[in-house]
């Protein structure tokens, strides 16, 4: 059997969870337009009747290999054709759940070029980049229980935001639904393999430890952002909503999409020094209401997964199974390559005109953000990530 969906082939086969017919939700590997039922499948994986993927991606890297190699056997030697077709089924007629359960969470900014425009956006008249920017991947730590699955609606927030300039000076904060509304297109790597507490892991252990890579909405309501986050850092405004795709496509398939990151202008520390390959070649693309946006590139985010892995636990953190690591905001050089409002709007000075005519700064009720990715696959073939859709409903 091979890709009846272009994205979706055998050298693809990213794993989900899913349900049918009311039965319990289990894990099951995309192929073409359907799922295939691992624990019809592969009675002898018995972590795949879980109702997510932790059992599995617990196993590590040597059985991960191992069991995507008797899938692809299944799905390629004619003598197990029988086997396959009992346990096919359409992707129309499943529903997906959300494909692992989630530990910690924790979110990145590791887009120079993101970082230079919002720096520009909040601080203008200073230097876009902190001093510290070019030593470390700088990020946070975000909340794992409003980590929602794609499709799943988005409630706009309401929160503290600061008073407007017509209210004069020395005016305190309002209070109310969040007027900047915004998306962020991102990747999230997700922890299969932990690491002991007091245990670094190093910028070669990256496939040691991470199973898969998804996309990531990280939802941002940036007048929340910009009253809160001084002197500690985003905290309502980020943790309402995190939407991310059903699909986790295994580190083993993204062979032929490593390439070199951008080149570095600061020295690194020896643990963040990852002299290699450890860039991905991803293409995203960002859609507001099905009408095209933007299309950033993962390639260029100065930062690395591995190097984000190296510093989470370079302090001896622990890292779990289910823990996951979002890149941050993926912006490329030029506008088109800009993966949030905040920079293509320009903090709302620049409305964006859409082609059908509407307009936008920030995102309205009813609006729909999907953002989808593909990566260099075998033989010239463009590996597909899915999408992570969703709808921003009112408060009401």
């Amino acid at each position: 059997m091979d890709n009846a969906v272009p994205g979706f082939g055998l050298a693809n086969l990213p794993y989900g969870v899913f349900s049918v017919h009311g039965e319990p939700p289990r894990c099951g590997v995309r192929i073409g337009d359907s799922v295939l039922d691992l624990v019809a499948a592969l009675d002898s994986v018995p972590a795949f009747r879980e109702p997510a993927l932790n059992g599995f991606m617990a196993q590590g890297r040597a059985r991960w290999t191992e069991v995507r190699a008797r899938i692809t056997g299944l799905l390629t030697e004619d003598r197990y054709r029988g086997v396959v077709e009992r346990a096919l089924h359409p992707l129309a007629d499943v529903r997906l759940h959300l494909p692992f359960q989630v530990g910690d969470y924790v979110d990145f900014y590791a887009s120079e070029q993101h970082a230079t425009n919002a720096g520009r956006i909040f601080r203008p008249g200073s230097a876009p980049l902190t001093p510290n920017w070019k030593h470390l991947p700088i990020g946070y730590h975000g909340r794992s229980g409003t980590v929602v699955l794609s499709g799943t609606p988005v409630r706009r927030p309401s929160g503290q935001r600061r008073a407007p300039e017509s209210a004069g000076p020395g005016s305190g904060p309002v209070f109310g639904p969040s007027v900047r509304l915004d998306f962020e297109a991102e990747v999230g790597f997700v922890v299969g393999a932990g690491s002991p507490h007091g245990t670094p892991v190093s910028v070669t252990e990256l496939a040691d430890h991470v199973f898969g890579v998804f996309l990531v909405n990280d939802w941002s309501a940036r007048d929340l952002q910009t009253w809160e986050t001084v002197p500690l850092g985003p905290f309502l405004g980020k943790s309402f909503a995190t939407s991310i795709s059903p699909w986790i496509v295994p580190l083993d398939a993204l062979a032929d999409a490593w390439v070199d990151p951008p080149p570095r202008s600061a020295e690194l520390l020896p643990y963040l020094a990852d002299a290699g390959s450890h860039g991905l070649d991803l293409t995203l693309e960002v859609r507001l209401n099905g009408q095209h946006l933007s299309s950033p590139p993962f390639a260029t985010m100065y930062w690395t997964a591995a190097q984000m892995l190296a510093h989470m636990t370079v302090n001896g953190a622990s890292v779990r199974t289910g823990d996951f690591f979002a890149s941050g905001t993926v912006s490329g050089p030029a506008r088109a390559q800009w993966g949030s409002l905040l920079e293509l709007s320009w903090g709302g000075a620049e409305p964006i005109a859409l082609p059908d005519g509407t307009v936008r700064t920030f995102l309205q009720d009813g609006d729909e953000v999907t953002i989808s990715a593909t990566a260099p696959g075998t033989d010239g073939d463009r590996l597909s990530f899915g999408e992570v859709t969703g709808r921003i409903t009112p408060l009401s």
